[in-house]
């Protein structure tokens, strides 16, 4: 592998039919501005939904919630079937016609929604029966529709292949903007668990009206075997890891149902909620740089480098938001949420250390989908799967929460081996545990600060103390994290400030 300090050429540019405008920029530098395009971008969105959950646990009853958690993890977590990777083979595939390459993917697309939605339908009176709650089927069947939509936003795939993050991002942020609204004022209004399901459909449909007028090329029906049995190929590995992500989550909310009630299935949809933020950097790093690596995926090389470096800034903020969740998940529910939520502060706990230490290589499945590898992908869920049905559904009953965190634990650290192993063979000399270690290390005296702060304390715990540690948490990790990483913050800065190179004028 590359070493993360060597600077490798740029000559492995895009291929032709990438069509990406670098605006007389490196891709490295080009690529950075992206991230910081889709940071502002996920940066609003992120706080929007972070208040809208906050306010709607405030609005709504533990056990709305609850009806909530399992739609979420039934019919919404079903419906991911349908994700078997169609828009990552369009983003990786080099046609030379771009316009047919979309219509042969956007009917894939749709092809694989229409069969998607016989299931989910058959599934809401067995999701009824076996939660007990017939009330969850009218919701469910609002929700059924929003993979009509998802398949009507296809033509934001375009945007996202030739890089152009901001109107794919301008266009995209419609569905979260008005599902907030929708549901916030639903939830005010006394709507219950309907405000969620209608405020998700309601901004789905928003977003595929506003991606299906803008589209670059015309939504035609391009049905082709040869390309099909491509997309399989690809796409056969990826439906077995979404369809042990199904399996994962509802039989944790199955676990959760019959061992605490609503309640209990309540407290780990929120857990899920607040943890998934300690993955937004991850996420906007990965998104932008996956047609990037698409476009040199065969410079191995490059591809090392990149994997490294990217690796290393996303978890700047994973590591510590996790850590900090684990520190002051007490506090958030006491001063924040409310004490309703009380019997999951160690769910949150352990969950907050799980999803810290699985920042490490949260990005290295982007790089086998680039280079049309997809197998360890699914290797790599079977194997987590089997390990939270082994340990963490019968540690549900036997500790409640507490277990299921547990659960949780075993799972990462199954996927983290797997991680481990898959990016040896990749890229040659990589060491995991060194990277893993220096990911951890920034965050470490952050840690400690807090644990000492908290063993001087004396009386009650109050709110302004809780924000003044929080304070102290951030001020010491992000000293650290200059102190230990400011070499490549100050290479990263280098590629955002990066200008345009100017063609030299010719001679008259």
């Amino acid at each position: 592998m590359a070493s993360t300090s060597e600077q490798p050429s740029e000559a492995a540019a895009p291929d032709s039919s990438r069509r990406i405008d670098t605006k007389g920029l490196s891709l490295r530098a080009f690529a950075a501005k992206g991230v910081i395009v889709n940071t502002a971008f996920d940066v609003g969105i992120t706080l929007l939904n972070l208040v809208r959950g906050f306010i709607l646990a405030a609005l709504l009853t533990a056990s709305d919630y609850g009806v909530w958690g399992v739609l979420v993890v039934s019919i919404g977590v079903l419906a991911r079937l349908k994700l078997v990777g169609v828009s990552d083979k369009y983003i990786q595939q080099e046609d030379t016609d771009q316009e047919l390459a979309f219509q042969r993917a956007f009917t894939i697309e749709t092809i694989i929604t229409a069969i998607a939605v016989v299931p989910l339908i058959i599934a809401l009176p067995v999701v009824a029966v076996v939660y007990g709650e017939w009330k969850l089927v009218a919701p469910g069947a609002v929700l059924i529709s929003v993979m009509a939509a998802d398949a009507l936003q296809s033509p934001l795939w375009i945007y996202y292949r030739h890089m152009d993050f901001v109107r794919q991002r301008l266009f995209s942020s419609v569905e979260p903007v008005v599902g907030f609204v929708v549901s916030i004022a639903l939830a005010a209004a006394g709507a219950g668990y309907w405000a969620l399901a209608v405020g998700v459909t309601a901004g789905a449909w928003a977003g595929a009206a506003v991606a299906v007028v803008r589209s670059p090329y015309p939504l035609r029906w391009r049905y082709d075997s040869g390309s099909l049995r491509v997309y399989a190929a690809f796409s056969g590995p990826l439906f077995v890891a979404t369809l042990c992500s199904v399996v994962l989550a509802n039989s944790g909310a199955i676990a959760s149902n019959a061992a605490l009630g609503l309640a209990g299935v309540g407290a780990l949809a929120l857990a899920a909620n607040i943890t998934a933020f300690t993955s937004k950097v991850d996420d906007l790093v990965s998104g932008t740089l996956y047609p990037a690596i698409c476009a040199i995926q065969h410079r191995v090389d490059l591809l090392g480098e990149s994997f490294v470096k990217s690796n290393r800034l996303a978890m700047m903020w994973g590591m510590p938001f996790g850590a900090a969740l684990a520190l002051f998940a007490a506090d958030l529910v006491h001063f924040g949420i409310g004490d309703q939520w009380q019997s999951a502060v160690v769910l949150l706990q352990i969950t907050g250390v799980v999803a810290a230490i699985g920042q490490i290589g949260f990005n290295w499945d982007d790089y086998f989908r680039a280079r049309g590898t997809t197998m360890p992908v699914a290797i790599t869920a079977v194997a987590v799967t089997v390990a939270f049905l082994a340990v963490g559904v019968p540690l549900v009953f036997s500790d409640g929460l507490t277990g299921l965190g547990i659960g949780l634990a075993v799972q990462a650290a199954v996927g983290l081996a797997c991680r481990a192993w898959y990016l040896s063979q990749l890229f040659e000399g990589f060491r995991f545990v060194r990277h893993a270690v220096r990911a951890i290390l920034p965050t470490i005296p952050g840690v400690l600060v807090v644990l000492l702060a908290r063993q001087l304390e004396h009386g009650s715990r109050t709110l302004p103390l809780a924000i003044a540690e929080l304070c102290v948490y951030v001020i010491v990790t992000i000293a650290a994290t200059w102190i230990l990483e400011r070499r490549l913050v100050r290479e990263a800065v280098g590629y955002l400030l990066a200008r345009a190179v100017q063609p030299a004028p010719t001679a008259g």
